[in-house]
């Protein structure tokens, strides 16, 4: 008499329902386990299965159940009925697709690619509150990437250091000036202080460039320590929050997602310690999932990396997560995405960072194309001239890449560039 059910939960060439979630994983089997029987431990234990037969089972029950329907050598698709997941909540979608599966000794590697989220499924999250429109409106920015650079080194700056350098920035022609992932409030630079004196320079930017300035403005912490830190950044005129969005966690997430959109706040989402669950190409889950779920909760950009600066990341995996955060209808490519119609929910921006400079920005570009945030930082506060001519260096490799001349040939013309080529040239950092 068999003792588990797990082969009950694999039906190959069973055809998902339009409402069923689709989910593709790479795995390899545990030792003594076969294929079939190792994603069909999958199926079960991500659905209704447990390790053995039971004494009852409803009928019912069977319609609940996952089906492995898919198995190409180390790859596989599991359909999820919709009625497996509460509605709106992101955070039990992850406890189950992504949750107990990655600690069983069925498999020795499991990885979460990517996921089909139904219509149905769709209906019950809001995903972004402005759209890529709506962030182009609020900075009356057209024709061309949105820019913004860390004031470097990341931490140590006073609150009225970090400003200056960020008015610096401004000034320089960029639209942005971020935290990073590590600065929140600390004893030489508080939350509140570093507000207030940003505040004041981008006042006196705005005035003095009649451009729309803005800051990224990091207030990770305890959820109600960031429905605060919110309300002190719309007090002070600001349009985004930034969150640390892994390590602040999906739930922290939704519940900012509607805090900041009632004070006119966009969210711009930091990836930090996504490389810890995303890199091994056989375990975790990948960063293409992750966009995904971030556009479906709600925030208005993700850094999405470059492909050329000094994060791990291919060209195809930055084209392919531009697609997952900017089309309404992406199509499936290969074994990294599946198809996904997105509906109602509005695009998101693609957050390019991590070790560029001018030299770089024209290879960003020919990627990502000009629906992104851009951020130089080192790459501009380290120019030969100092931060104000980085940042014009690097607004004149846009407008070099947007005419269609080579950077040598615009830096004939453009001072600020041609010392920048002159530090850096084409280098891409290790």
């Amino acid at each position: 008499m068999a003792i588990d059910w797990y082969m009950e939960f694999v039906e190959i060439g069973y055809r998902p329902a339009r409402d069923e979630l689709v989910c593709l994983f790479y795995f390899e089997p545990g030792e003594g386990i076969g294929p079939e029987e190792a994603i069909g431990r999958v199926a079960s234990e991500s659905s209704t299965g447990t390790w053995t037969t039971l004494f009852t089972l409803p009928a019912r029950m069977r319609d609940l159940q996952a089906t492995a329907f898919e198995i190409d050598g180390n790859y596989a698709k599991i359909a999820y009925p919709l009625a497996l997941w509460e509605e709106g909540n992101a955070a039990q979608l992850l406890s189950g697709i992504a949750g107990n599966v990655f600690g069983m000794k069925a498999v020795k590697n499991l990885r979460l690619i990517d996921v089909t989220l139904p219509q149905a499924y769709l209906d019950h999250f809001k995903g972004p509150h402005f759209g890529m429109e709506g962030i182009r409106d609020m900075m009356k920015v057209r024709g061309r990437p949105l820019t913004g650079a860390v004031p470097k080194p990341k931490v140590g700056f006073s609150a009225a250091e970090h400003a200056e350098v960020g008015y610096e920035t401004w000034m320089g022609g960029f639209n942005f000036v971020k935290d990073d992932e590590n600065l929140t409030s600390t004893s030489f630079n508080r939350f509140e202080d570093r507000v207030e004196q940003l505040a004041k320079m981008r006042d006196r930017a705005e005035r003095e460039t009649g451009d729309t300035k803005s800051a990224l403005i990091n207030i990770t912490a305890e959820t109600e320590t960031m429905k605060k830190r919110a309300e002190v950044l719309a007090a002070h005129g600001w349009n985004y929050a930034m969150i640390d969005v892994v390590v602040a966690g999906t739930s922290g997430v939704m519940t900012l997602r509607d805090y900041c959109s009632d004070l006119g706040l966009a969210i711009h989402a930091h990836r930090a310690m996504h490389a810890a669950f995303d890199r091994s190409e056989k375990h975790g889950i990948s960063m293409q999932f992750l966009a995904k779920m971030m556009r479906l909760i709600g925030v208005s950009q993700i850094h999405t990396g470059t492909a050329v600066g000094k994060l791990v990341g291919t060209r195809e995996e930055a084209m392919s997560l531009a697609d997952i955060l900017r089309e309404k209808k992406t199509k499936g490519v290969g074994r990294m995405t599946l198809d996904q119609d997105w509906g109602a929910i509005r695009s998101a921006f693609p957050v390019s960072s991590g070790g560029l400079h001018p030299g770089l920005v024209p290879d960003v570009l020919d990627i990502y194309g000009t629906d992104l945030v851009l951020l130089v930082s080192g790459g501009i506060h380290g120019h030969p001239e100092g931060t104000r001519a980085g940042a014009r260096a690097a607004m004149q490799a846009i407008e070099a890449w947007r005419d269609g001349e080579t950077l040598d040939e615009k830096a004939k013309s453009a001072p600020e560039l041609k010392g920048a080529l002159e530090k850096w040239g084409y280098i891409k950092p290790k």
